[in-house]
């Protein structure tokens, strides 16, 4: 396929990148940015192109701007008649279903979204990790979406659209969370009097032993702790002496693992003594389970 690409940044350029290595044609690159345009031209030798001449030399048009910039992208090449019919317009966007390209009715181009699930910080990265990246798809032609994603040697999921911002959510607790909790830790280990040099170091060996368990054996059983054991007394110390700025999100969080807790003794036919169920419940902060 021929293809351009609108907006130069880290995912657009490592999808070009890919796809060039398995045989497909980057007709052209359009963008503002005079240092994106340079580090693009750092992993291929593509001409910048002006909008007419990409739109009319290419079968699809990939628009890796930033999320906020992917409609007006399409409102100016349908208000400036830049429109070839068939072509197919594609966004990378986690949050923006694949419709914020049809920006009227009756245009007559397929809109799709490829979203990479995977938090890319550099070119570099991108092109090591594009490869069993798992992406979500949606809009007009998922087989395209499909192919395209199998030829850079990823993985590809459905997801409806119009539940795409909980797709997104999901994404974001997964991974901006996970650097959200990694920053509480740091602060409980700080207060617990390790060194601040230390304290990141000496949490990563856990969280990767705890990502390790969720590969092998999944949810719920990969919930290990306090909570999943039933230890009310470590949990009252927790409770007891978290800096209260901490506790509504330790105990929110809590509740959830206690759900998990129930789903992992249910499926090993157990469940919690009725007391501790209780007292657990209370002292996460919620009224405590009716027998």
């Amino acid at each position: 396929m021929k293809f351009g690409i609108i907006g130069a940044g880290i995912v657009g350029t490592a999808l070009a990148v890919r796809l060039e290595e398995v045989g497909h044609e980057c007709i052209g690159v359009h963008t503002r940015s005079r240092p994106s345009y340079e580090r693009f031209r750092g992993y291929l030798k593509i001409d910048h192109l002006p909008l007419d001449k990409l739109v009319a030399a290419a079968d699809i048009l990939f628009i890796t701007t930033q999320d906020g910039m992917i409609r007006t992208v399409a409102e100016n090449l349908s208000a400036e008649g830049l429109i070839k019919p068939g072509q197919v317009w594609i966004h990378c966007s986690g949050s923006l279903p694949s419709d914020v390209l049809r920006v009227k009715e009756g245009l007559p181009v397929h809109c799709l979204s490829l979203h990479p699930l995977q938090a890319f910080a550099s070119v570099e990265q991108a092109l090591t990790l594009l490869l069993g990246t798992h992406f979500g798809i949606e809009g007009d032609n998922v087989e395209l979406g499909e192919a395209i994603v199998r030829d850079i040697g990823g993985i590809s999921h459905h997801i409806l659209a119009e539940k795409k911002t909980l797709y997104h959510a999901g994404a974001v607790v997964a991974s901006n969370y996970l650097v959200v909790l990694a920053s509480m830790a740091v602060e409980l280990f700080a207060e617990a009097g390790i060194q601040a040099d230390q304290t990141l170091a000496s949490l990563l060996p856990l969280m990767r032993g705890t990502l390790y368990n969720l590969e092998q054996v999944g949810l719920p059983q990969a919930l290990t702790g306090p909570i999943a054991r039933g230890d009310v007394q470590v949990v009252q110390g927790h409770v007891d002496h978290l800096p209260p700025r901490l506790l509504d999100i330790y105990q929110g969080l809590g509740l959830k693992a206690l759900e998990l807790g129930e789903n992992k003794k249910d499926q090993q036919g157990l469940s919690y003594p009725q007391e501790t169920l209780n007292r657990l419940t209370s002292l996460l902060g919620k009224s405590e389970v009716a027998v």
